[in-house]
């Protein structure tokens, strides 16, 4: 069975809003790097500019896989050639979608980039947090593979026709399903999309019921509890408040709970160990527990957990 990528939910979900109806530059002038042509085929550079027609009215008929990048970023020059490399392969059952940072800020903001390369879904016009990094081709294709069975779940099973430059570049066709069928999990990862977290923690709960220990169902509903924790909190506020509360261990695990929601569990984990370090008693057991909570969250096949798994043992002991 096909293991789904972690933190593929709403939570941390991008607002597009803001974007729908993008502001012109002041004096009527194109951005850095507008175009009033995009390019169009697997793979198009997106500004503020064309985000609404490249982003948010694509993603209807095909998933759109946003990658944020810079020209400084190394890690960067070592995704985006993976990631261009399975959009061609894929043939356009998605498109990628390339947003430099620094020439587009307001978007990037609107992202929470705090870090590059970060890479994002966006089906139907909901924006939802893949990964961090440049992972292993292996590991993008396993994220790509889930995020195209949650298409077909929410009826995405267009296709772009025609290669980058070709005859029909950049078209798009809406009834050919090309995407791997559901396995037993999508109907429940689809509710977690949707942001039904009833739905979807009594999916997981009914998926442990008849396979007690399945890591996939524990993994999901971990995002569920995720999802709920989030779900009323502002990020900005949870975040400021941990900041000016450092031996407050509520705070520090909601904002914790926020980080992992917005794709960055590396500050997550951090924030908790250094928690568990200088804490004790039922608070350390706190912190700590909830930073197992969130290891499974994330989930144990992510590159992240392992070392703070040994970052936190040290802490204990």
């Amino acid at each position: 069975m096909t293991q789904p990528p972690q933190r593929l939910s709403t939570y941390g979900a991008v607002d597009l809003s803001a974007f729908s109806r993008p502001t012109p530059p002041p004096g009527g002038a194109t951005q850095p790097g507008a175009s009033a042509d995009p390019p169009g085929g697997y793979v198009v550079d997106v500004t503020e500019a064309t985000f609404e027609a490249e982003v948010i009215t694509r993603s209807s008929i095909v998933p759109v896989v946003v990658d944020f990048w810079a020209e400084w970023c190394e890690p960067c020059k070592l995704l985006s050639p993976v990631l261009e490399r399975l959009a061609a392969q894929d043939a356009g059952r998605w498109l990628l979608a390339r947003i430099d940072v620094d020439a587009n800020q307001r978007l990037a903001g609107a992202a929470g980039v705090q870090s590059i390369p970060l890479v994002l879904g966006v089906i139907a016009g909901q924006a939802v947090p893949l990964f961090n990094g440049a992972l292993p081709e292996t590991e993008v294709r396993r994220y790509l593979d889930e995020l195209m069975r949650v298409a077909v779940a929410n009826g995405v099973t267009g296709r772009l026709s025609g290669p980058p430059g070709g005859e029909g570049d950049g078209d798009e066709v809406g009834a050919e399903p090309a995407a791997p069928p559901l396995d037993p999990y999508a109907d429940a990862m689809a509710l977690l999309v949707a942001g039904d977290l009833d739905g979807a923690g009594a999916a997981y709960e009914a998926m442990l019921g008849q396979a007690p220990g399945d890591p996939d169902a524990t993994r999901g509903l971990a995002l569920v509890g995720l999802g709920r924790r989030v779900q009323d909190l502002d990020p900005t506020t949870a975040l400021a408040a941990a900041d000016g509360h450092p031996d407050d261990v509520e705070a520090q695990c909601r904002a914790a709970d926020v980080e992992v929601a917005n794709g960055d569990a590396r500050a997550a984990f951090s924030r908790l160990v250094e928690t568990v370090r200088r804490t004790s008693g039922d608070d350390r057991d706190a912190a700590r527990a909830h930073l197992v909570d969130l290891f499974a969250a994330v989930g144990p096949a992510d590159y992240r957990v392992p070392a703070a798994r040994a970052a936190l043992a040290n802490a204990l002991y």
